[in-house]
């Protein structure tokens, strides 16, 4: 297993080595050395969620000649050898650091479940609520004194943080061209400090009769937004800060400049943020749709790539292009696709990723994977390594036993490698 950062395995190596260094410490100190550890890498993830289920053969698996091709043609890209779906003008260009996998495979068929999954790595179950990528991500990799929210939603809220606490739930940003709402306070700092103290006090007794868990949520969520409002950093929200030119690059859709507003918030500090695109459930009339949704995130998509390596930003950051499975090989009769788990593809590049190149492939009529499949354990797996993180780490659950980060599954090790 590819051992970049620090996993379970290199963990308990460095405990060995460390050992005479770490006399006297206790197993919670050399696992809070391990977690400052960590996040000294300054590891991030920003994940772009294509709502609905992208179509495989309109974006990164098209079949030129194949009676399911449809009516998109394919086109050449930067990296020979490897071609896309038309309409991915601007993809084409930033394939070199692309790493494209066609062999995703699930059982989900329905929204609600599929993205539950594909923000989980489990699938619905009664009685579990399991975190969320995004909360788990910045659990791992998220400082308690960071003045912003190490969970960042555009455009949409995610999957949240379940028995992880409130502290690692998502912020949701719905417009990325003004600032959140109230994120300015109306009264002086000092006026805000007395009346969240005046708070305090008002909620003790609550606490005190039995309702510590609300309390303490809601002090959690007073505490987190008040530390945002009363810092500099809250600036990080305003685009207006960035070049014209900059900001006409990324696109001015909403897409584009939400792409943009998470580079501004992984280059803060901001360890995951996701950014969704809706719209992508494309059972009739799906040709006209495309060409709609595609040329937002196709510009949105590329510059952030471009935008992440220029700064050297991307050998640290994780970008996840997905949706929660993809469409079926055949055209309905109201000439669109309809919901397809068996197969479906997905993108991912920087913080280790080996680019330009496709892992796994369809059969010829894309209805089934022939090569390399890929399970969703599998991608989180893999996605949990890039950053990292333990993703066989056990958190204590809602229904009284451990549950681990990702149940099975084995890292997809091609990704890191040529």
């Amino acid at each position: 297993m590819r051992q970049e950062g620090v996993d379970r395995r290199g963990f308990l190596r460095l405990l060995g080595a460390g050992a005479a260094g770490l006399v006297g410490f206790g197993l919670l100190d050399r696992l809070a050395l391990f977690a400052d550890d960590l996040r000294r890498q300054q590891k991030a993830c920003i994940l772009l969620w294509m709502a609905g289920g992208p179509s495989q053969f309109e974006t990164f698996d098209p079949k030129p000649g194949a009676e399911t091709q449809g009516l998109t043609r394919a086109i050449a890209t930067a990296t020979p050898g490897i071609r896309i779906a038309e309409h991915w003008t601007h993809v084409a260009r930033e394939t070199d650091d692309l790493c494209i996998i066609r062999s995703m495979t699930s059982r989900e068929g329905n929204h609600g479940r599929a993205t539950y999954l594909l923000h989980t790595s489990y699938p619905p179950s009664g009685g579990i609520v399991h975190p969320g990528f995004g909360s788990i991500v910045a659990r791992a990799l998220g400082r308690a004194d960071f003045d912003l929210p190490s969970f960042v939603s555009i455009l949409g809220p995610s999957v949240g943080p379940s028995f992880l606490g409130v502290r690692y739930g998502p912020f949701v940003v719905n417009d990325p061209n003004r600032p959140p709402d109230h994120l300015m306070s109306p009264v002086s700092d000092a006026r805000l400090r007395r009346r969240l103290d005046l708070l305090r006090e008002l909620e003790e007794p609550f606490a005190e009769e039995g309702a510590v868990e609300q309390v303490r949520d809601h002090q959690t969520l007073y505490a987190q937004t008040a530390r945002l409002v009363l810092s500099p950093q809250a600036r990080r929200f305003n685009l207006d800060n960035e070049p014209s030119r900059l900001r006409d690059s990324y696109g001015r859709s909403p897409f584009g400049q939400s792409c943009l507003l998470a580079r501004r918030l992984v280059e803060a500090g901001v360890p995951i943020v996701e950014v969704q695109s809706s719209g992508w459930d494309t059972h009739g009339n799906e040709l006209p749709t495309l060409r709609r949704l595609i040329p937002p995130v196709d510009q949105g998509f590329a510059a952030l790539l471009a935008d992440l390596k220029m700064r050297g930003l991307l050998e640290r950051t994780l970008v996840i292009w997905m949706g929660e499975f993809g469409r079926t090989p055949r055209v309905n009769l109201s000439d669109g696709r309809d919901h397809f788990p068996e197969a479906f593809n997905l993108a991912l590049a920087g913080c280790g990723v080996h680019g330009g190149q496709v892992i796994g492939a369809t059969n010829p009529l894309g209805t089934a994977v022939a090569q390399r499949p890929v399970t969703v354990p599998d991608l989180f797996c893999t996605l949990y390594q890039a950053l990292g993180i333990d993703f066989r780490h056990e958190n204590d659950s809602n229904v009284g036993r451990p549950l681990a980060v990702v149940e099975g599954g084995e890292v997809v090790e091609e990704v890191f490698s040529s």
